[in-house]
């Protein structure tokens, strides 16, 4: 019997060391980014103590991460303070579907509790209707939809 992906999967804290497999990654998830600009902010979210990175690996090779912060501040739904917040995650694509996200996820939520949190929340585009699916699927529930606006003023 053939184990599972996620069976073989290693769950771990980021670290300068992986700093540039975190960044070809995330450059996936915000291609908007420069490479220089993304691994600055990413070393310094790594060394934060209100933020933490984890990243998988199969076989040795880093396929996926999340990024979570502690948010202190209101959050769209939640009826406690501070909350673990979901700030972004990534899998790459061959590797969808087969658990990674969720167990990503799971991680997220053990140093959410640590951090004294009751809650973990996140959010995504209007029209990602795959992260909305794949949020629902693993016991999010949504807590309101927005349009944000900006006006420059300059």
């Amino acid at each position: 019997m053939k184990r599972k992906e996620w069976e073989l999967m290693i769950i771990e804290k980021a670290k300068p060391s992986n700093l540039d497999e975190l960044t070809n990654l995330a450059m996936k998830l915000w291609p908007e980014n420069s490479w220089d600009n993304l691994r600055t902010e990413l070393e310094d979210l790594i060394q934060s103590e209100k933020d933490i990175i984890y990243l998988a690996f199969v076989e040795g090779e880093c396929i996926g991460f999340i990024h979570m912060s502690l948010r202190v501040d209101y959050v769209e739904g939640s009826r406690s303070s501070p909350v673990g917040y979901v700030e972004g995650i990534y899998v790459e694509e061959n590797h969808r579907r087969k658990g990674i996200s969720k167990k990503l996820v799971e991680a997220g939520e053990q140093w959410s509790k640590s951090l004294g949190c009751n809650e973990i929340a996140s959010d995504t585009e209007v029209d990602n209707y795959d992260s909305q699916q794949f949020h629902k699927k693993i016991g999010f529930r949504e807590a309101g939809r927005i349009v944000a606006f900006i006006k420059n003023i300059e």
